[in-house]
Order: structure tokens, then sequence, then C-alpha cells
């Protein structure tokens, strides 16, 4: 039985790793490409980026594990159906009960992991986030600026090219800054060959000073342009006023949940312990949901089993939402999703038995 245990469990966890990397790649993609905006438009450094996306990750895999390992059964004993190799096993001695009991292993060592996500690192990774997002925010537009790109800057949006860019942001080279006035219709062009951040301690404030260069202004559309060369030209950067912590719901210790009595933590936490528990309660949809007839094919039974899982989660989702407004008391939590779900499971696992103790009465009769 060891043996079968080894293989039942190394054949479903490699497959579940399989499927996670390409959900981690679909689900973080997406989420990369909106942080890679919003660091072009210069609400955050490029250099933060993959350290953002890092903290993320227990935030992504919270939600990914459990669907792969269900997908990961799935495939695994559907396989095996459609290989006969179920057949062997049943013909060995191992009935689906067993292989379920076998297979709840490998399941328990994936809510494990879950429950340290969504209860410990998720929390933790979020709350480094919302650092990160504090720190950027307090900062001037000219330290996130970024060499070769346009970006606005500013309550006022200036528009500011660089083409090089000192380690310490304090050097910059072939400067252009754009700035309009909508009051005046009139815009100001301004390029230099090289471009320094000072901070003067008497005017106390921070200016970015141009080197040989020149300034336009004038109307667009317009020949009434006004042209000024200068060797030193200084304009004031503004300063940010302080960063408001930011702090996600998300962020909140699962420690604090506990001792909160406000109807939105109440659902975080209930969220937060659904999700391990989902884990279990899969596995035990997902053994008799493989079940699949040779002459149907491999993945006739992935449709229905989806179906099923998306409905779960989606209960979830709505029950959370639910505790939220305190539309559910939260003594209930989510836990009449999840047995309606164990019934579910319960019933799939015995319909057989139920249906051929059913036609052996009916035979019986005749």
């Amino acid at each position: 039985m060891f043996i079968i245990f080894r293989y039942l469990g190394r054949q479903v966890l490699t497959t579940m790793l399989a499927v996670a990397l390409v959900l981690l790649l679909v689900f973080m993609s997406g989420r990369f490409l909106q942080y890679l905006a919003a660091a072009a438009r210069g609400e955050f450094a490029a250099g933060v980026l993959f350290i953002i996306m890092g903290y993320r990750l227990p935030e992504f895999l919270e939600l990914i594990l459990p669907l792969s390992f269900f997908l990961a059964i799935l495939l695994t004993y559907g396989r095996m159906y459609q290989e006969s190799e179920m057949t062997v096993l049943t013909a060995c001695g191992v009935s689906e009960r067993q292989v379920l009991f076998l297979t709840l292993g490998p399941g328990l060592l994936v809510t494990a992991v879950v429950a340290s996500m969504s209860l410990w690192l998720t929390p933790a990774g979020v709350q480094q986030v919302d650092r990160i997002f504090t720190e950027q925010a307090s900062k001037t537009g000219f330290e996130m600026l970024a060499p070769g790109r346009f970006q606005s800057i500013g309550s006022d949006e200036r528009v500011v090219y660089t083409e090089a860019l000192s380690r310490n942001k304090q050097e910059l080279e072939n400067v252009f800054i754009a700035h309009g006035s909508e009051g005046s219709g009139r815009m100001s062009l301004m390029m230099a060959d090289r471009g320094t951040q000072v901070i003067d301690e008497q005017a106390e404030g921070r200016f970015l000073v141009l080197h040989q260069g020149a300034r336009f202004e004038g109307r667009p559309g317009q020949a009434d342009f006004d042209v000024t060369t200068f060797e030193s030209y200084g304009t004031r950067i503004e300063t940010p006023p302080d960063a408001r912590p930011r702090q996600s719901k998300e962020a909140v210790g699962t420690g604090q949940l506990l001792d909160s009595e406000k109807a939105e933590q109440r659902a975080m936490l209930h969220w937060r312990v659904a999700l391990p528990v989902l884990v279990p309660v899969i596995t035990l949809l997902a053994v008799p949901l493989s079940r699949v007839n040779p002459r149907q094919g491999r993945f006739f039974h992935l449709l229905p089993a989806m179906v099923i899982y998306i409905s779960y989660l989606g209960l979830l989702i709505v029950g959370r939402d639910a505790i939220a407004s305190a539309s559910i008391p939260g003594w209930l939590g989510l836990w009449w999703v999840h047995g309606g779900y164990l019934l579910l499971a319960v019933v799939l696992l015995f319909w057989p038995d139920w249906r051929l103790r059913q036609r052996g009465r009916h035979d019986a009769a005749d």
C-alpha cells in the first residue's frame, strides 16, 4: 500500500506543480502589466516592481494551489481510468475509498501550505506592499524618473524626459521639460544639456538646475514664441506632503482579526480560514469526479468538475461579502458552504454503490 501511496502522491503533486506554474504565470503576468503601466505613469519607481510582485506571491498562491490540486487529481486519475490503471488497482483490492484515503495525504500537505499563506504570509506580504507604496508616494516626481521615458510629474503635470540619469538620481543628461498652462493656453518647453538636483536651505526647497539650454514659451499653432537661452536655469521641484500610511484590509494580521468585532474583519477572518478548509473538501469532490469511461475520453469530466469548483469558490466569495454587510451572522461564517459541498462529495462518492444496490433489488424483484 505504501508503494501505491508514493506513486499516487508523486503523480498528483507533480501534475499540481505543473498546473500551478502555468496558472501563476497567467495571474502574475496580468498583475505585472498593471504595475508596469503604473510605473510608467510615475506612480512608483520601476526598481521596486519585482519586489512588489515577490511580496504579492503568497496572495496569488493561496488561490492557485487549491485549484491546481483539484485539477491535478482530475487529470491524473482521469488518465489512470483512461489507461485502465484504476481497473488494475481495483483488481488488486484497492477500492476507490482507499484511493481517496491515500489522496488525502498530499491533500493535507497542500492544506498546510495554503493555511500558512492565508493566515500569515499573505497579510505580511500585503503589509510590505503597503509600506512600499507609502514610501513611493512620499517621494518627489524627480525621484521617480526613469531614463529614456516621457513621464508626467507633479500636480501641474509637467512632462519630463531625460536621456541618462545618475544612480543617485541627482544628475540628468539631455533634459526635456514641457509645461502647459490651461488658463492662458501658453506652453513652456525647456531643453538642456544636463540638469542637477540641489537643495536650497535658505529657500527651503529643492530645485532642478538646468545647464546650457534654451526655453521656448508661446501658444501652440502661433509663431510668437519667446526663445531664451541660458547657461543656468532653476525650477522648483514640488515636494509632496507627507503620505498618509496605506493599509489594505488584507494587511490586517490574523491575530487582530480574532480580537475584532467589526463585520468586515470577521468576514476576512472567515475567508482566511475557508481557503485551507477548501482543500480537503475539493479532494473529496475530485476523486469521484475523476471517474472516466474510457470511451468518453480523459477530459470529458473536466467541465462539470470545473462548474462545481467555480460555484464553490463563488459561494465562498458571496458568503464573505454577506458577512461583511452583516447579512449573515458572524457565528455561521462560511461553514454552510463547506457543509453543502461536503454533502455533495459524500453523495458522489456513494452514488455508484447506491445505484448498484438499487439495480440488484430491481433484478431480485424480477
